[in-house]
């Protein structure tokens, strides 16, 4: 879940803000004047911003995904079973 809080409301609260975000996940957007200025976030969304970042800056990654994507919408999917076997048959 993500709040906006002031700077001015945050200072007081900093600890408990932490401690939401490190253990709640939850997500500040933090305000002065009425203006977003900065946005608070767990270690892991952060890290996860950043992998999709760099998974969206590699066009041909993009592109991979998105055959993929048709080609699950048109039915065109592996159970687990089938890509174990594959898997199998390549290791051996």
């Amino acid at each position: 879940m993500t709040h906006t809080i002031t700077l001015k409301e945050l200072r007081p609260e900093l600890p408990h803000v932490a401690d939401a975000v490190f253990r709640k996940m939850e997500r500040y957007i933090v305000t002065r004047r009425g203006k977003p200025v900065m946005t608070i976030l767990s270690p892991e969304d952060y890290e996860g911003l950043l992998e999709t970042i760099e998974i969206l800056s590699d066009r041909s990654a993009v592109r991979r995904i998105r055959k993929a994507l048709k080609e699950a919408r048109r039915g065109k999917v592996r159970s687990l079973e089938e890509i174990r076997s594959r898997l199998e048959r390549v290791s051996h």
